[in-house]
């Protein structure tokens, strides 16, 4: 024994005697003082898996599910006569005489195709119309929120609580540029659910959904969280959250809960090649849809903010003209003249990275922060331009019937030249055009043409620099090391269209 461990037996045995140790002290240290072989003969076992339980989605429905309402609406549309009397019908589809005008958004969150069900013949009566979906009660007194499209041009609406009484709800108000609404029963006492936030969800967390698919009343479904943030064509003011929640309709204004029961988000959407659930469905997350409820309860209306300018997703290709470090955010295509963008100084060809300090990755991510904020507010926006960093303020507007578009980037092509014929503008056709200047492509061929560039199309500027001769276009392009970035007008329209030059 060396005298290292004789000192820890004494000291072991002194605090035994003292009390400070049970008799497991000196099993302790006899072990402690075993030989080595004897402590690694036997290897230990190996500590089991840690698991993971499933939430308890059965105590969330039934405590906070009462507070899910059946939504149904009546009222009537013209509808155009018409069809041939040997269609055949499919489950979903639309009456003989085809489909009105306000029904066919319906349809499209469906996924239906627009004008899947437009009519053929002539003539127009009016017919009864119902329709059905989901809501959520967020007050004692009886304030119902859900889906815009829901009890969009609804004569009546009635609410059908799980305890079977039925009343008769007003529509408060609906933002269409949401998809939210909301509307109120009288009533008192109401069950309510939580609500919380959905900025705490993580992508492959738990949710689930309650509502009504094809009128099958409290209906439960679950899954997770697929992404978050994601924009939609025509719905560039919303970050949907994406889930693999299966939603049908009847479940459009009904609530996404966490795994505590809190209200996350309103189901909206699904996408689908057949018109039912095929795994992806979207929901309005419920920060936008208090936002929206708080002025509708207050005014009857929604205010939405306003900048004044197209905006496109940044690939890689678009980063590589404008010499950006990642392929991240709004690329400007358009700036609505005399709007709050032009006034700010924002240029066609700047990429706007942040907003009041909130970075912008994907070019959606703008249009959903503007349109949280309050016409009249000032943004801060950092912006890159012609390779360096720069800060603009702007005085929002009110977007009315004019909402910020994200515009269609389409294919990048490869190869090397442009593959262009270019001429000036005639002074007649700067004039048409409204612009001061640029290049008419009289023909397209490789890169170019894969890129989508056609014959007819003005090509305003390269890189954000503003063109007038073909010569100027070359010099641009042989200073560029991956990809141009071609500011092309169509159609009084205007989109950067990215061309691989190396």
């Amino acid at each position: 024994m060396n005298t290292l461990e004789l000192k820890s037996r004494k000291l072991v045995a002194a605090l035994v005697a003292a009390g400070a140790l049970g008799g497991a002290g000196m099993a302790a240290v006899e072990h402690l003082h075993a030989p080595v072989h004897a402590q690694t003969a036997t290897a230990p076992a190996a500590a089991p898996a840690a698991t993971v339980a499933m939430p308890n989605f059965s105590a969330i429905t039934a405590r906070y599910g009462p507070a899910v309402v059946n939504i149904t609406v009546s009222g009537t549309r013209k509808v155009a006569l018409g069809g041939d009397d040997d269609d055949d019908d499919d489950a979903g589809s639309a009456p003989q005489g085809g489909v009105p005008p306000e029904l066919q958004d319906f349809l499209r969150r469906f996924g239906f195709p627009p004008g899947a069900f437009s009519p053929r013949g002539g003539g127009v009566q009016e017919t009864p119309v119902r329709g059905a979906g989901s809501g959520f009660i967020v007050s004692p007194e009886g304030l119902i929120l859900t889906n815009a499209h829901v009890v969009r041009g609804a004569d009546e609406v009635s609410v059908k609580l799980t305890d079977r009484r039925e009343f008769k709800a007003r529509v408060l108000g609906q933002d269409d540029k949401t998809d939210v609404a909301v509307i109120k029963i009288d009533a008192r006492d109401l069950p309510t659910v939580p609500l919380g936030t959905s900025k705490a969800l993580g992508v492959g967390e738990w949710v689930l959904a309650i509502g009504s698919p094809f009128g099958f009343e409290n209906s439960v479904t679950a899954g997770v969280v697929s992404a978050k943030g994601r924009s939609l064509p025509d719905e560039g003011m919303v970050p949907f959250i994406q889930t693999d929640v299966a939603v049908n309709p009847g479940n459009s204004g009904g609530p996404l809960m966490n795994t505590r029961g809190e209200v996350v988000g309103i189901n909206s959407q699904i996408y689908s090649r057949t018109g039912g659930y095929q795994g992806v469905s979207f929901a309005i997350p419920i920060e936008l849809a208090l936002h929206v409820k708080d002025q509708i309860v207050a005014h009857g209306k929604v205010d939405h903010a306003r900048l004044g300018v197209a905006v496109q997703e940044v690939n890689q290709a678009f980063a590589d003209a404008f010499k950006l470090a990642k392929p991240e955010g709004a690329l400007v295509s358009t700036v609505e003249p005399g709007g709050p963008a032009d006034k700010a100084g924002l240029k066609a060809g700047d990429v706007i990275q942040r907003a009041n300090g909130q970075p912008i990755v994907a070019s959606g991510d703008l249009p959903a922060l503007i349109g949280m904020a309050r016409p009249g507010e000032r943004v801060t926006l950092d912006v890159w331009r012609q390779g360096k960093a720069e800060q603009l303020t702007a005085l929002l507007g009110n977007a009315g019937d004019k909402a910020a578009k994200v515009a269609d980037a389409g294919g990048a092509a490869k190869g090397g030249k442009l593959g262009l014929a270019l001429r000036p503008l005639q002074p007649q056709e700067k004039s048409e055009a409204r612009v001061d200047g640029g290049l008419v492509v009289e023909q397209a061929s490789g890169p170019a043409a894969r890129a989508g560039v056609q014959p007819g199309d003005v090509i305003v500027a390269v890189n954000g620099q503003p063109v007038k001769d073909a010569e100027q276009v070359r010099g641009i392009v042989a200073r560029a090391d991956k990809s141009v970035a071609l500011l092309i007008q169509r159609g009084g329209q205007q989109l950067f269209v990215p061309v691989r030059v190396g």
